[in-house]
């Protein structure tokens, strides 16, 4: 039999698989494009529509999941989203348009949403105050781990498509990219099944019996006499109090909360790390390290994600949320304005004979440009773009790249790395702690929710605009942007940032909310 807290660690980590599942979509998309766009000859936005569309789906599905789940359960709402996911898999990987890809990835966006909300609100009435940020950490420790998967699938397949023996093609590598994600979407499904419901929902919706059950399993008896005291006295403070509606999140008791979230919630987003995921081959195909190289360079990158993610888990209940925090966010500054500084620096120059190497293109077009340095990206991609047009350079980019262009590649290399380490210690997991900590149990469900849906439209937000970005601001001037936001943020967090640290979540609820 499972020691109490072996089995609760089992269940976060079973929950916490939605999480899995997000990353691995949000990694394997990086790849999908290279091939997707010039089979379905898409404009900038039409990718970044495709890419953004579960950010844009998931926003609302986070708005409205919290509150579903406080009235359904967390359970079967999970039940849901997984088979959510294995429908998005499927049909995505059967598109045959624009328009039937879209709706697939809107799909698995509603389940994205649904499962980053209720999972860490489900881990955290799980968890003792002692366990409960490590446990949590256990969401983004499965996303960083979809990341790693979906981009050592994609380097795999991409490898693949190489060998001329192979069956894969440009045109059928990216169905089998997205069809792969119907595996782990049925086994989050089978697994949900062993998971009992929330003790906290139990005792909310009058199932007192079951609850302590629960919690003699998850915690053992003397503990489960202490959270079942602490859950209990919540409740009857709540009796004579009404379900809460939207509009009361922005009542003065809990100003100062809904502020650290809103701000953390937005913050974790416009710092770029979608944009750094989603479309992290085609980032590192910008450097000139050619296309190979780049989803090799995908593979890395999520497994310093996945190894951060684990520093962060090891130290969220020694050091606290708040260090974790603007340490990452210092770093994640520092990072995105090296990336910035190394693309500034950045030439362009197509010579005769690297345009000699390029195979399958109209070289001949490129003759007017042979010799031509550039200074900046913007004007070498239109140049480029407009002799060959742009299908055949969105296929052909990471070689296009590899022969003109001169910068410290690795400078930016160690920038893009440097960014994704920073975050998976701090904002990556420490948000969804912090969220599941701050808010009292009556309004848990709905402010988790509420910020979700503001976290989802910063996610789609940046995720959409990516590509316009790099196409008219240009690489330096779009990392610039982000390594600024989050200079921003540091100070900000400096001065309002609380520490919620070893705190039970009543304690939480009576030091923060005020009145």
């Amino acid at each position: 039999m499972k020691s109490s807290s072996g089995f609760t660690v089992f269940l976060a980590i079973v929950v916490s698989l939605g999480g899995f599942l997000f990353g691995f979509d949000a990694g394997i998309i990086s790849g999908v494009m290279n091939f997707a766009k010039p089979y379905f000859q898409l404009t900038d936005w039409q990718e970044a529509s495709i890419v953004s569309a579960p950010t844009m789906a998931a926003m609302f599905s986070m708005l409205v999941a919290g509150r579903l789940s406080d009235s359904v359960g967390r359970k079967i709402l999970l039940l849901v989203v997984a088979f959510l996911y294995a429908l998005s898999a499927i049909w995505s990987a059967y598109a045959g348009s624009y328009e039937t890809l879209y709706i697939a990835r809107v799909i698995g966006g509603v389940a994205f949403g649904a499962a980053l909300v209720i999972a860490p609100t489900f881990i955290s009435e799980i968890s003792s105050a002692k366990s409960r940020g490590k446990l949590v950490s256990i969401q983004q420790l499965n996303i960083v781990l979809g990341f790693f998967a979906a981009f050592l699938c994609n380097a795999y397949l991409n490898h693949l498509n190489n060998q001329p023996d192979n069956s894969l093609t440009d045109e059928t590598v990216w169905r089998w990219m997205l069809g792969v994600e119907f595996l782990p979407a049925i086994l989050y499904f089978i697994l949900l099944f062993f998971v009992p419901r929330s003790p906290r929902w139990l005792y909310v919706n009058g199932k007192v019996e079951e609850a302590k059950s629960v919690l003699v399993k998850l915690h053992g008896e003397k503990m489960a006499i202490e959270e079942t005291a602490d859950i209990q006295r919540s409740i009857d403070e709540l009796k004579s109090i009404k379900k809460p509606k939207i509009w009361e999140l922005f009542s003065r008791s809990l100003k100062y909360i809904l502020l650290i979230g809103i701000a953390v919630g937005i913050l974790q987003q416009i710092t770029g790390i979608n944009a750094i995921y989603f479309y992290a081959t085609t980032i590192f195909k910008l450097t000139g390290i050619g296309t190979n190289a780049a989803f090799s360079s995908g593979v890395w990158l999520s497994l310093s994600s996945v190894v951060f993610t684990l520093v962060a888990m090891a130290l969220i209940d020694r050091v606290g949320r708040r260090p974790l925090l603007l340490v990452g966010i210092g770093g994640i500054a520092l990072s995105m304005l090296i990336c910035a500084y190394s693309f500034n620096q950045a030439t362009y120059t197509l010579t005769a004979e690297g345009t000699a190497q390029l195979s399958g293109l109209n070289t001949e077009a490129l003759s007017p440009y042979l010799g031509q340095t550039f200074e900046d990206d913007v004007s070498f991609k239109s140049a480029i773009k407009s002799a060959l047009g742009e299908t055949a350079y969105n296929k052909h980019q990471g070689d296009i790249l590899e022969k003109a262009i001169s910068m410290n590649a690795m400078l930016a290399i160690v920038g893009i790395f440097g960014f994704v380490a920073c975050f998976a210690f701090s904002l990556g997991p420490v948000m969804w702690v912090m969220l599941s900590e701050l808010y009292p149990n009556r309004f848990r469900g709905l402010a988790i929710g509420f910020i979700g849906f503001i976290n989802g439209f910063s996610s789609w937000l940046i995720t959409q605009i990516f590509p316009w970005e790099l196409t008219n601001i240009g690489n330096a001037g779009t990392f610039f942007i982000f390594g600024l936001i989050a200079l921003i943020g540091f100070f900000l967090f400096l001065k309002i940032l609380p520490e919620t640290k070893g705190k039970s979540l009543e304690e939480i609820e009576k030091q923060y909310t005020r009145g």
